[in-house]
């Protein structure tokens, strides 16, 4: 067994001593017009990238960055992966609305490698997959909106592509991480009627503000004048109880005043020579009234003795004689009645 080994490994070692120059040129060639990494035996792999290697044909491992060795003319490098962000520029494309517009659209597209195997054996070409994916989903995903909703609902139309190319390019190693449109152009038909749309819009904007400004300014006109009655009829009630008061504290004053005055005569008159005083006053305002006939109206009534003011003053005098009586008579009766309740 050793020795069939052996034979065997000879024979190889020999045959890579005849084709040694032929398989190294072959393989130069090769990675010359592909682009990849030629097998040197010592590698040194850049930092965010991932080679896949196969051995004699068949996925072996894959490189990480760094110092890697490598068996020549077993292992070939196959693939070469980034690991960064990828940005791919969407081709514009036709798309119909949910109301049969037709918009012209293109977006960009930021792509990452998750898994480099999958990414080299699951899918040809990724980035093609991958932007013919989202072209399909986003004619798929404009014709279940509105014209008007595209435009108010363009970040949650990214996020719905976003979804479904995750959703297919999972078997593919790849993560779509962003989708952005970046235009979208309408028909010149279409762009007008928007445009007129849009002026309409601004128009009835305009006529409800002033509207709102006219309601508005109507309402304060009739708060302001609702206060200013208000307020008006307050005064004026202020003013009548304030009138009110002023009224009654003269009567109290002029009533206090006449029967200060009138105790004042009653004192006077008790006194001695009291009835020659009263009956000087008495004829002196009968002179006073005398006096002021005819000057307030034309009509007068004069009775038949006017001259004579002794008489006029004798009957006063005996009026207030008779009413002095009957004043004493009344406080006599009241005092005797109190004595009899007393005794009683």
């Amino acid at each position: 067994m050793l020795r069939a080994v052996s034979r065997v490994g000879g024979a190889l070692l020999r045959g890579s001593q005849v084709n040694g120059p032929k398989a190294w040129n072959f393989e130069v060639r090769r990675c010359a017009s592909s682009g990849l990494p030629m097998n040197t035996v010592i590698l040194f792999v850049p930092q965010q990238e991932a080679w896949v290697v196969e051995r004699m044909g068949r996925f072996h491992r894959i490189l990480e960055p760094g110092l890697n060795f490598l068996i020549p003319f077993l292992d070939r490098i196959r693939y070469v992966q980034g690991l960064k962000e990828i940005v791919i520029n969407v081709p514009e494309q036709s798309a119909v609305s949910l109301d049969n517009v037709t918009l012209q659209i293109d977006g960009v597209l930021y792509l990452r490698v998750m898994d480099p195997y999958k990414a080299s054996y699951g899918v040809e070409d990724p980035e093609y997959a991958v932007t013919q994916l989202a072209q399909t989903t986003m004619r798929s995903e404009l014709g279940k909106l509105t014209l008007d909703k595209v435009f108010r609902e363009r970040e949650s139309l990214n996020s719905s592509i976003v979804d479904a190319i995750n959703q297919a390019s999972d078997y593919w190693g790849i993560k779509c991480l962003r989708y952005e449109i970046k235009d979208i152009h309408v028909p010149p038909k279409v762009r007008e009627a928007m445009q007129m749309q849009v002026e309409a819009e601004r128009r009835k904007r305009a006529m409800v503000l002033e509207s709102e400004g006219t309601r508005e300014s109507a309402i304060n006109v009739a708060e302001g004048e609702k206060q200013s009655q208000i307020l008006a009829s307050e005064a004026e009630r202020e003013e009548q109880i304030n009138q009110a008061a002023g009224e009654a504290n003269a009567i109290l004053a002029k009533a206090k005043a006449r029967g200060e005055a009138i105790r004042l005569v009653a004192d006077a008159l008790t006194k001695q020579h009291g009835d020659a005083a009263a009956s000087l006053s008495i004829a002196e305002q009968y002179v006073t009234a005398f006096s002021k006939l005819a000057k307030d109206s034309n009509t007068i009534l004069l009775p038949a003795n006017t001259g004579d003011v002794t008489s006029m003053v004798t009957q006063a005098m005996g009026i207030y004689s008779t009413l002095s009586k009957n004043l004493q008579q009344n406080s006599l009766s009241v005092e005797s009645a109190e004595e009899v309740k007393q005794r009683s």
